[in-house]
């Protein structure tokens, strides 16, 4: 005997037909079951009738809803024809499945099915939308499979389990592989639970696999398979057990409550058990906390102290660099080197500004090369000429530049032979 865990609020006579005018598109449903164990499948027919024909297949509602599988068939829309009022109707009808997946009420709101028609009056056509009521059917638990959690009904179902491995002899290194088949006959496996759960076992590191479904459907008969498998790999010395799988579930031909189960297995590893940290002991601690402190401190002191008197060093060094008479040489040879007549008075006077004793630009040799410069650009002389002039110049510079400046220090060559007679 089955018992109804929620009564059924709506009740509609099946199957309805959607009240229209005569010569307009009509509707049918068709829903002769309206209470079903959860996970077993309920019949839904729409059918879609008009008077002429139909250029378009109609639109038809998906009814998905929260806790609701809806499937179709094979084949699950075909052509018919009925007769109203002496005539011949063409239509079409869409077969659903839907299964509750837990007791209790559900109310799917009123569909919609889009049709288009040929209006053979108007020549044309015609777009309407046609509306179910609602539509109302019941999840129930038969009596005795109250306690089933979650709660599976099936025709058939089996469980099994291999090993690969040996589970009472393994040492560090070594692996283990415990895999479960489900196979269920009459509802989708999508309602079969987890079957291995998580397990910490010391000295054993688990890598489970994703589980993996498979499903048929054989003119409506729902059958499949759900596997899942775990890798137990032996770290270091230890282990513990497996627990066993077991599943309870509802013959729906039987009519009793059946347990499918696979037994456990113990793991033991021989070896040194995993290694544990000591504590660190308070005085560690505070030595440790200490040493974080000072070293924020130093990091503290130098961003705040150190890097702005190393920024300003080396800005001074530079100043310093740039304000030399080294610099201002180099940049004048650069002068020189490009033949450059525009930039040739300020470099040089820049550098005779910094050269220390007699001004460099009054020594004769450097007047004669700049007249000769000079004549030569403003002479029309030939280009070969100004290459002798630049070149006097420079060496003209290199001999008024002073000796310091020049960084000429020549220590005495040592005799040939130091202890010979001459």
């Amino acid at each position: 005997m089955i018992r109804v865990l929620c009564v059924l609020v709506l009740l509609l006579p099946l199957p309805l037909r959607a009240q229209e005018p005569e010569d307009m598109p009509q509707l049918i449903v068709d829903f002769p079951e309206t209470e079903a164990i959860p996970g077993q499948p309920l019949s839904l027919r729409l059918t879609v009738l008009v008077p002429s024909f139909m250029p378009k297949p109609p639109v038809w509602p998906s009814l998905e809803a929260p806790n609701l599988l809806v499937r179709l068939p094979s084949r699950s829309t075909n052509p018919v024809s009925e007769r109203i009022g002496g005539e011949t109707w063409a239509g079409i009808s869409r077969h659903y499945r839907i299964s509750p997946m837990v007791p209790g009420q559900v109310v799917l709101p009123p569909q919609e099915v889009l049709v288009t028609w040929q209006d053979m009056g108007a020549g044309e056509a015609r777009q309407v939308t046609l509306t179910t009521g609602p539509i109302a059917f019941s999840g129930v638990v038969p009596d005795g499979a109250e306690g089933l959690d979650p709660f599976i009904a099936a025709s058939e179902l089996s469980l099994t389990q291999q090993i690969e491995g040996e589970p009472g002899t393994m040492v560090p290194g070594d692996s283990l592989k415990r895999q479960v088949t489900v196979a269920v006959t009459g509802v989708s496996p999508m309602f079969l639970p987890q079957l291995l759960p998580p397990a910490e076992l010391p000295g054993v590191a688990t890598y489970p696999d994703e589980p993996r479904l498979s499903e048929s459907d054989d003119r409506g008969a729902l059958s499949g398979t759900r596997v899942e498998s775990v890798t137990y790999l032996a770290e270091a010395g230890g282990g513990g057990a497996l627990p066993e799988v077991r599943l309870e579930w509802y013959d729906t031909d039987d009519g009793v409550v059946k347990t499918a189960s696979a037994p456990g297995l113990e793991l033991q590893i021989d070896g040194p058990p995993p290694g544990r940290s000591a504590p660190l002991d308070p005085a560690r601690l505070a030595r440790l906390a200490g040493a974080a402190v000072l070293a924020l401190a130093l990091l503290w002191f130098g961003l705040r102290v150190l890097l702005p008197a190393l920024s300003r060093r080396r800005a001074e060094r530079r100043a310093r660099v740039l304000a030399s008479e080294g610099h201002a040489w180099r940049a004048l040879m650069g002068v020189i080197a490009a033949r450059d007549h525009v930039a040739l008075r300020p470099a040089l006077d820049l550098w005779a500004g910094r050269v220390e004793g007699p001004d460099p630009r009054r020594a004769a040799p450097v007047e004669a090369a700049l007249l000769a410069l000079g004549a030569q650009r403003y002479g029309g002389q030939e280009t070969g000429a100004g290459d002798t002039a630049w070149t006097g110049l420079r060496g003209a510079l290199e001999a008024a530049r002073p000796r310091e400046a020049r960084g000429a220090r020549q220590a005495a060559l040592p005799p040939l032979n130091p202890g010979g007679a001459l």
